[in-house]
C-alpha cells in the first residue's frame, strides 16, 4: 500500500512539472533602432522576438564612450520600456506596440513586457 501511495505521488509531481510552461517570447516581431558605427555612419540594429521582462542592452551603444542608439521603432506585439542607460538603468520611456520615436529619444537598453 505504501509503495502505491509513493508511486502515485511521484507520478503526480512529474505531471505537474511537465505541465508547467517554459519561458516564452514576450512578443512577435522586431524592435529596431539606429546606432552609429565605428566609421561614424548610421546603421540599423534590432531585437527579434524578445523575451518577457528580459533586459537587452544594445550592444552597439553599451559603452559610455560611444553614442547612444536612437530612433526606436517597436514593431513587436509587446510594450517596450526604453532606457537611457545600459542594463535597464536611467530614465525610461514606454513605446506601445507599433509605436516609434524620433532621434531625440536615445537609448542604451530595452525591456519588453506583455500582459495576458
Amino acid at each position: 500500500m505504501r509503495l502505491r501511495t509513493t508511486l502515485a505521488a511521484a507520478v503526480g509531481a512529474l505531471a505537474l512539472l511537465v505541465s508547467v510552461p517554459g519561458p516564452a517570447s514576450a512578443a512577435d516581431g522586431e524592435f529596431t533602432y539606429v546606432y552609429t558605427d565605428i566609421a561614424g555612419k548610421p546603421r540599423v540594429g534590432g531585437v527579434v522576438d524578445p523575451g518577457n521582462w528580459v533586459c537587452v542592452t544594445i550592444p552597439e551603444a553599451a559603452g559610455e564612450y560611444v553614442p547612444p542608439a536612437h530612433t526606436p521603432r517597436n514593431h513587436t506585439t509587446a510594450t517596450a520600456l526604453v532606457f537611457t542607460g545600459p542594463d535597464c538603468d536611467g530614465d525610461e520611456y514606454t513605446l506601445r506596440p507599433g509605436a516609434s520615436a524620433s532621434e531625440r529619444l536615445t537609448l542604451r537598453s530595452v525591456m519588453f513586457f506583455q500582459r495576458s
